[in-house]
Formats: structure tokens, C-alpha cells, sequence
């Protein structure tokens, strides 16, 4: 990167979609600056002014010019700086298929995950079945290849292991286990968390844990 360009990152500790753009900028080799925002507080105004559609992280300021929305920046990355290695595939059909699977972890896992920690009971189970199927199906998207690109880890491992540090929040409040119902996701997990990209830019699960139960008090789920 150049000496006259600049990254920011406007940041909360526990977001997973922050946690894609920290891998994808990590797996470029960038140095940027992260600034932490008060999701739950008085937003900055930098927040406010950069993403007033949606007002909220991550936001990825270069050169003071905003990109928003975690999966759109993760390919804004990718694009402006394809060295040392592109994430995205070469072929055109390959390309399509990383965004259509992009697009349904973006419209499933999240609220996917989020729907177990809500829960009690009969939905509490329902939750966990509809989450497992979720993962059961990247699982056959995956094939028995090592990454869902093929033989390299690219673009939709980017998208979804920034998902993966709630995953222990997940299984403790759902009362399951990945290792169990979903073997081959957590292999692939534990392939991607060898990554130095990965290991340095995830936050801790058992710390995520221990928000989550926060939050579940907050909504008196508890």
C-alpha cells in the first residue's frame, strides 16, 4: 500500500462483520487503524457521516472515502489490492457462485445463530434445527474440498469464518455441538484458525459467550 493512503476501520469488538474485513485487510497485509464504536451508545459522528443509511460498523474508510456493508468491502479489498493473493476466483462462473453463497450466509447465519440465543423451548429447538440444516448445506457447498474456493482459502471462507467466534455462544445455548453435527464445518474451522489471519483478527469465543448471556439478560431471556 502506499505511503499516502490511509485505512480505517470503524470497529466493535464483537462483530463478526468487522471480523471478515480485519481477515480480508490482514490477508492483504494492510495496516490500517481501527477506532472503536459505542454500538449500544451515542454513535461518533465519523459513524453517522459515513454510513448515515444504516449507521453501523463496519465501515471502511480509505483515503476518507467510506465503503460499507462487510461483505461489499471484503470484495472492495480483494479488488483494489489483488496482491499477494486474489480471493476471488479467476473464472467468471466461479465468481458468481462465491456471491451467491455469500448472499445466503448474509440472509441466514447470523440470524440463523441469533435466533438460538433468543430462544426457549420448542422454538428454542426449532431454532437449533434450522441452524444446523444451514450449516449442513454450506457442508455441501464445501464438497470435499479443504475451502469452499477449492484448494485455497478465498472469499467465502473470508465471509464466513468471521461468523465462526459466535459459534461457541451458539452451541451453549442451543445445548449441541458443530464438532457433532456438522463435522466437516468444524474441521474446516479449525483449518482456517491455523491462519494467521484469522487467529490474530477473531476475538475470543468464550468472551463472545459471555456477551451473549449479556445480551440475553438485557432482553430478559433469562
Amino acid at each position: 500500500m502506499s505511503t499516502t493512503e490511509e485505512l480505517v476501520l470503524l470497529d466493535f469488538w464483537p462483530s463478526p462483520f468487522s471480523s471478515r474485513v480485519k481477515i480480508a485487510l490482514a490477508e492483504k497485509g494492510l495496516t490500517y487503524e481501527a477506532r472503536e464504536e459505542d454500538i449500544f451508545g451515542e454513535k461518533s459522528s465519523l459513524l453517522l457521516k459515513s454510513n448515515p443509511i444504516y449507521e453501523k460498523v463496519p465501515v471502511l474508510l480509505h483515503n476518507g472515502k467510506p465503503v460499507v456493508e462487510s461483505s461489499n468491502i471484503v470484495y472492495y479489498v480483494d479488488e483494489k489490492w489483488p496482491s499477494p493473493s486474489p480471493l476471488l476466483p479467476d473464472c467468471a462462473y466461479g465468481r458468481a457462485r462465491a456471491r451467491f453463497w455469500t448472499d445466503f450466509i448474509d440472509k441466514k447465519m447470523f440470524e440463523g445463530g441469533s435466533a438460538i440465543w433468543r430462544s426457549k423451548g420448542e422454538e428454542l429447538e426449532l431454532a437449533k434445527t434450522q441452524f444446523i440444516d444451514i450449516l449442513k448445506k454450506l457442508e455441501g457447498a464445501m464438497g470435499d474440498k479443504d475451502y469452499f474456493g477449492g484448494d485455497k482459502f478465498g472469499y467465502v471462507d473470508v465471509v464466513l469464518i468471521g461468523l465462526s467466534s459466535w459459534f461457541l455462544a451458539y452451541e451453549k445455548f442451543g445445548g449441541f455441538k458443530i464438532d457433532n453435527e456438522n463435522p466437516k464445518i468444524g474441521a474446516w474451522i479449525k483449518r482456517c484458525l491455523t491462519r494467521e489471519s484469522v487467529a490474530k483478527s477473531l476475538p475470543d469465543p468464550q468472551r463472545i459467550y459471555e456477551f451473549v448471556g449479556e445480551m440475553r439478560k438485557m432482553n430478559g431471556i433469562e
